[in-house]
């Protein structure tokens, strides 16, 4: 894997006079009035849909900064774990506020993105007067955090979109139409990229939006995929207690919400279970949302609810133990246009571990997996059910799909790959500061 090097440039602190000279560093008799240091780049990362550290992308972004020599701020919510308003983790301050609600509907999700704009903006001013920033890097959902780079921006400060999410298509997801808020989503969106001196999109997909719906530069594009650490996702003996007495384990994690599918992969289940009268088949769907409530109650009418385990939110440990126990893993995410142009944690984070997958047939999906994946009828449960009992008959096809996945992400697709894009990313924000030039000039 390549090496990550330190790759930041500093800006330079200048001050006049012997008492510039830091303490213990006196000044050589042939040494100008003027003393140069280095000082570090200083990135405040604003996020609204997950706390820090449990969003695992924001969190390799802002390590791999902090790792390179950048001081690294985060703002973002509270959360399960995340209580805090303020600590600090590995040398990155995090500060977080408190959300009045997770959001399901439409008004919900207004009063959520206006609650955390004013809530991050109060929080932005404090670090201004405290560690202060040089770069806003901005994590969507929502698509208003341009309101806060772009008027930072007036005062020379950089400002950084980083993709996640296309929300246009997660709103027409939701709620099944393209109306005023769609067209206003589509606005914001256009409005963000205009802001930005430069975009992180987490795929090809998600480069050609920011082009052609967002009118960008493709120079100012840089592709910086969710590759899964290989620290973090570690290959360990399952638990075979968690497969409750029966031969196997098919596992899930992700969100629990209404685009992510998981009534597919129940009515799967009951396809398995009821109509297949396969009692040897256990179900572990890891992972919180507006929708876990809905979830547990749909199993219970599917009759399969003694089949599924629904854990919620866990840490990291009991995550890792579920997806080592499982035999398969499953992405059962609705095809419709945002799920096709994204790319998933998840599935990565399956062939890290080594694990067979079976999902729809969606186009990012498929780049990703390859041949580690079998690809059921988009939006057939009936068909899902049928490619998972595939698997779970054939222990040897189980070893090589897992094998072929493994090898992608360790030899193309894990984090370490992504993260020297991410800093060149950031070099280009400063492409004539390089710290030995500006010494230069000044010296």
């Amino acid at each position: 894997m390549p090496a990550i090097a330190r790759h930041t440039e500093p800006g330079i602190v200048c001050r006049g006079g012997p008492e510039a000279a830091p303490p213990g560093d006196p000044l050589p008799d042939a040494a100008p009035r003027d003393i140069c240091r280095e000082q570090p780049r200083r990135v405040l990362i604003l996020v609204e849909n997950l706390p820090s550290p449990f969003d695992r992308r924001v969190w390799q972004e802002a390590t791999t900064l902090r790792a390179a020599g950048y001081a690294v701020t985060i703002i973002c919510p509270t959360g399960h774990g995340c209580e805090r308003r303020h600590e600090v983790i590995d040398g990155i301050d995090i500060h977080r506020y408190r959300l009045p609600l997770e959001a399901a509907g439409a008004a919900g999700y207004a009063l959520e993105y206006a609650t955390a704009l004013a809530k991050t903006s109060l929080l932005v001013g404090k670090v201004l007067l405290t560690r202060g920033f040089d770069v806003i890097h901005a994590c969507n959902p929502p698509d208003l955090f341009f309101l806060i780079g772009g008027f930072f921006k007036l005062f020379g400060k950089k400002f950084v979109f980083d993709h996640h999410d296309l929300n246009p298509e997660l709103y027409e997801a939701k709620f099944g139409r393209r109306d005023f808020f769609y067209r206003l989503l589509l606005r914001l969106e256009r409005w963000t990229f205009r802001a930005a001196d430069l975009s992180i999109a987490t795929n090809g997909s998600y480069r050609k939006i920011a082009i052609e719906r967002g009118g960008m530069a493709p120079q100012r594009v840089h592709v910086v995929r969710s590759g899964p650490s290989l620290e973090r996702m570690r290959i360990l003996p399952p638990q075979p207690s968690l497969r409750h007495g029966r031969a196997h384990l098919v596992g899930y994690v992700g969100v629990m919400g209404r685009q992510e599918g998981v009534d597919y992969l129940l009515r799967a289940a009951q396809r398995i279970v009821k109509v297949r009268g396969r009692d040897d088949v256990h179900f572990g769907l890891v992972g919180g949302g507006t929708s876990l409530a809905e979830l547990k109650a749909l199993a219970a009418t599917l009759g399969i609810a003694d089949h599924v385990t629904f854990t919620g939110r866990v840490p990291d440990a009991e995550l890792l133990a579920w997806l080592n126990t499982a035999d398969v893993c499953v992405n059962p995410d609705v095809a419709n246009d945002m799920n096709d142009k994204s790319t998933m944690n998840k599935i990565m984070e399956y062939m890290a571990l080594g694990k067979p997958i079976v999902q729809f047939d969606l186009t990012e999906g498929r780049y990703s997996a390859g041949d580690a994946s079998l690809y059921a009828r988009r939006n057939d449960a009936d068909d899902l059910a049928d490619k998972i009992l595939l698997l779970l008959d054939d222990a040897a096809r189980r070893r090589r799909m897992g094998a072929v996945g493994r090898a992608r992400v360790v030899n193309e697709l894990a984090w370490d790959y992504e993260a020297p894009k991410l800093l060149a990313a950031y070099a280009s924000l400063w492409p004539s500061t390089s710290p030995r030039r500006a010494l230069a000039r000044i010296t």
